[in-house]
């Protein structure tokens, strides 16, 4: 394996565990946002806790830590360092790897959020079609039922089936895998919810 491709590895892994919540909290609070509200140090729940500006400014750096280790990939693309039929791939591992990067953060004792926002980060660049339908998707959700976790759930398990059915013309398929085993893992990372859910116990964005 040439040395780009592990410090790219390497240079994803880093962006993904940047703790965004974690930081800002701290900084601007001094309160470790895992230790408050649901106890995610992801944007749902700094919305919660922090309120709207630190919220935003969270969602914009989780999304933008998949949307750069997908960029990484695309730059060794560029200049020569990978062949264009692998390129895909490589964008979907160095997404991957911010995902986890994001789950287990070496800047946070490995406790960080959910990969939802750096997971839509990574598509937006790869598949930007579909994300923003999925996006759209999440807004319609969250409007009516005011659950961010109920609408990360939908949104990422759409992408899939948005994918297969051949809306945006055939995608790779080793693209529709991975849209697969993401929704599969995020549904698993929100079971906890999806069981506060069911016994209507769970709390909305606005419902702390």
């Amino acid at each position: 394996m040439k040395i780009e491709i592990v410090i790219g590895f390497i240079a994803a892994y880093l962006l993904g565990s940047i703790p965004s919540a974690v930081w800002y909290g701290k900084r601007f609070h001094r309160l470790d946002i895992r230790e408050h509200g649901s106890g995610n140090a992801g944007t749902a729940n700094t919305f919660r806790v922090l309120g709207k500006k630190a919220g935003i400014f969270v969602l914009f750096v989780d999304v933008l830590k998949g949307s750069l280790a997908v960029f990484v990939a695309k730059y060794l693309e560029s200049n020569g360092f990978i062949s264009q039929e692998n390129s895909i791939l490589l964008q979907l591992s160095f997404g991957l790897v911010a995902i986890v990067g994001h789950l287990f953060p070496i800047f946070a004792q490995f406790k960080g959020g959910k990969g939802v926002a750096t997971f839509f980060g990574m598509m937006l660049l790869i598949h930007w079609q579909a994300s923003l339908c999925c996006v759209g998707i999440f807004g319609i959700v969250f409007f009516v039922f005011r659950y961010t976790s109920l609408a990360s759930i939908i949104s990422s398990v759409c992408l899939p089936i948005l994918l297969i059915s051949g809306v945006f013309n055939e995608s790779p398929q080793v693209l529709v895998i991975f849209s697969i085993l993401c929704a599969v893992l995020i549904v698993l990372m929100h079971r906890e919810n999806i069981k506060r859910l069911i016994n209507k116990e769970e709390n909305g964005i606005n419902k702390s």
